[in-house]
C-alpha cells in the first residue's frame, strides 16, 4: 500500500523526490501519512479536494480487497 501511494503522489507533484509516505500502524486501522513540498501541496489536494478524495478511495478499495482499514493523510 505505502508503495502504492508513493507511485501515485510521485507521479502528481514537480518535485518527487520530496515526497515521503509514513506508515503508522494502529489498533484498528493503519494511517498512512503523505509529506510533499510546500509548492506541490495544491497539486496532490487539488480543487476541492477532488484529488486527494480519489486517492483515499483508490487505496481503500485496494485495502478492503486485502481485509484491511487504512486511512491517508496529507501532511504540512
Amino acid at each position: 500500500m505505502k508503495d502504492l501511494l508513493l507511485y501515485i503522489t510521485q507521479n502528481l507533484v514537480d518535485n518527487p523526490d520530496a515526497v515521503t509516505v509514513t506508515e503508522i500502524p494502529k489498533e484498528t486501522e493503519t494511517v498512512y501519512e503523505i509529506r510533499v513540498a510546500q509548492s506541490d501541496m495544491g497539486k496532490v489536494i487539488g480543487r476541492q479536494g477532488r484529488i486527494v478524495k480519489e486517492i483515499r478511495i483508490l487505496a481503500r478499495t485496494v485495502a478492503q480487497r486485502k481485509g484491511k482499514r487504512i486511512s491517508v493523510e496529507i501532511m504540512d
